[in-house]
């Protein structure tokens, strides 16, 4: 073979594998602009975490701050601590998580502040690692009952005492913060819950005027309107009802 003749072959050989290299890279660097693009494209996005049938909580791991937005430029609603004025574990119930980028989540929690109802975004890495129940309590005001609940099918009803007219039981969707036991005072009853809800007349007492849903010594007053806001219970039925619901369990009280 003439010798210009193969190294003129073996120019254009190496010229189109360097073509054909440029076009491979060429071909992966819009691969990964795509892919980026499309990873973009996927931000801010939303994931439910509680709805009727289940549920999920954190522990308050450290003081967290509030926002009413997912960001850190967001107003300040306020400052959660790491405990309750009952001496327990502060908890929260986790509506939804919001990732902002693949390295910044956020949850929107339920608050238990004034005014009822109020939710907020505080960042993943202040809350525990979730919790799930499958319970959701309702209690209705008009026919002053209790349901509850567990995957959407009823497991447990009973009768109630609520709040009188000018310390109303506060309407809206709540859930359980604590379980508390062995009280001193028989008034309460063997076992109390307490919830988000906090009365809105009331909020020099104690704690910050929180609901509770505790037993009584006066059964014979259930069902009525007898109480200071907190929903209470015939002692055999809290005794019931708290074998069968947990903490982070929400709350809708109509």
């Amino acid at each position: 073979m003439n010798t210009s003749v193969f190294e003129n072959r073996r120019t254009l050989l190496a010229g189109l594998s360097l073509a054909g290299a440029l076009a491979v890279a060429l071909l992966s660097l819009a691969s990964a602009a795509h892919g980026s693009d499309n990873a973009a494209a996927l931000y801010p996005r939303t994931i439910k975490l509680t709805d009727a049938k289940i549920a999920h909580w954190a522990v308050v791991m450290r003081p967290a701050v509030v926002r009413a937005k997912p960001g850190l430029a967001s107003r300040v609603i306020t400052k959660l601590p790491t405990g309750t004025t009952d001496g327990t574990q502060n908890d929260v119930l986790v509506l939804s998580r919001i990732d902002i980028s693949p390295h910044q989540s956020w949850y929107r929690v339920r608050l238990p502040i004034l005014p009822n109802n109020t939710t907020g975004y505080v960042q993943k890495r202040d809350l525990s690692p979730l919790f799930t129940v499958n319970t959701h309590l309702y209690i209705n005001l008009g026919s002053l009952t209790a349901t509850l609940k567990r995957s959407g099918k009823t497991v447990f009803r009973t009768r109630v005492g609520v709040g009188k007219s000018y310390w109303p039981t506060p309407r809206g969707e709540f859930y359980i913060r604590d379980k508390l036991t062995n009280f001193n005072n028989p008034f309460y009853g063997p076992i109390a819950f307490g919830v988000s809800a906090r009365s809105a007349v009331l909020t020099d007492w104690p704690g910050g005027g929180y609901v509770g849903i505790h037993g009584t010594n006066q059964p014979q007053l259930i069902p009525g309107r007898i109480s200071h806001g907190c929903i209470r219970l015939r002692n055999a039925a809290i005794v019931a009802l708290s074998r069968l619901m947990h903490v982070g369990t929400p709350v809708s009280i109509r």
